[in-house]
């Protein structure tokens, strides 16, 4: 295992493209991360990272510092 990780963080507030351009600018900067997916229908973010350079913590501040609550985090599948 390389030590590739997923997270999909539950975010309520994104409701449009706006926030989608958003998180994922903000996120896609963050050395450590591989991609971001952010689907705006079911209010989440996916992340796939490397556990090595980020931790989740990281990832989710980044998107708080956008101005959007995370309600939850689970393990993504895959």
């Amino acid at each position: 295992m390389n030590g590739t990780e997923r997270v999909v963080f539950d975010v309520p507030d994104i409701s449009c493209v706006h926030c989608k351009m958003a998180i994922e600018d903000a996120v896609t900067k963050l050395d450590g991360v591989e991609s971001v997916r952010v689907d705006v229908a079911a209010r989440n973010v996916d992340v796939v990272f490397d556990g090595a350079s980020i931790d989740r913590q990281r990832i989710a501040s980044a998107i708080e510092e956008q101005g959007y609550t995370i309600a939850g985090a689970r393990p993504g599948d895959g």
